[in-house]
């Protein structure tokens, strides 16, 4: 199985829904997208995520199913200052590595912002959710691996969010949270490819095969642009 984990296009956040920009980057992923014989489509919720399937949707006559889950991490949120309101995904890299000693799987919630958050509670309902989804798509995880339970080579392509795509890849991958968070970010209609690797009939393991590749904006002459905390990089 394919697993391409896509963002939604340039935003307007207010309006929950996509710029001019953003259509012109969702038409040019619609046409990245129809050659990749894709068998499923799925979506966030969200009118952003919506808005940017709907290119691909007309394109490959296919309706994307739509899952609660995968909507932004609205609730992520830090609560103290000076970075009270960010989002959590956001929290600058230098105060996650400034120990010496990295986060890890059991600590990565424990730093002083992200205390009593119900980070821990949270990321493990995400995980219960991804189990659920992959479950449905015949891969039964059992630890850190995926029991094969139905085989098959289908495509799935998922269009969701920044933060959502981060943590759900930091659990698939295997990478404590907060160094996901501080290590990797996603552009606009960006796509992440899993492939749930088979070397052997009885099991499958999620690997990266291409992250946040944009590379049908440069084939459509659309500019890339930087957001966010990134703007300061030409």
């Amino acid at each position: 199985m394919r697993l391409y984990i896509i963002r939604h296009a340039d935003p307007d956040y207010p309006n929950d829904t996509i710029t001019e920009q953003g259509h012109r980057e969702a038409a040019a992923l619609a046409e990245r997208l129809s050659g990749e014989r894709l068998d499923r489509l799925y979506s966030s919720p969200l009118q952003r995520a919506l808005d940017t399937a709907r290119y691909t949707q007309e394109a490959l006559g296919m309706t994307p199913v739509v899952e609660g889950w995968m909507a932004e991490l609205s609730d992520w949120h830090l609560d103290q200052e000076p970075w009270k309101g960010l989002v959590t995904w956001d929290l600058p890299g230098e105060i996650i590595r400034g120990d010496e000693v990295f986060p890890s799987h059991d600590t990565w919630h424990a730093l002083a912002h992200f205390r009593d958050l119900g980070l821990a509670e949270k990321f493990e309902t995400l995980i219960r959710d991804s189990d659920d989804f992959l479950r449905r798509h015949g891969y039964e995880r059992e630890g850190g691996r995926y029991r094969i339970v139905r085989p098959h080579r289908e495509r799935i392509a998922v269009f969701c969010h920044n933060g959502l795509a981060l943590t759900w890849l930091a659990h698939l991958l295997a990478i404590p949270l907060t160094l996901m968070w501080s290590g990797f970010w996603m552009a606009p209609s960006s796509v992440t490819t899993m492939l749930f690797d088979e070397r052997s009939p009885e099991w499958a393991v999620p690997r990266c095969i291409g992250f946040c590749d944009v590379s049908h904006l440069y084939a459509a002459g659309l500019p890339v642009q930087p957001r966010g905390i990134l703007a300061n990089f030409d």
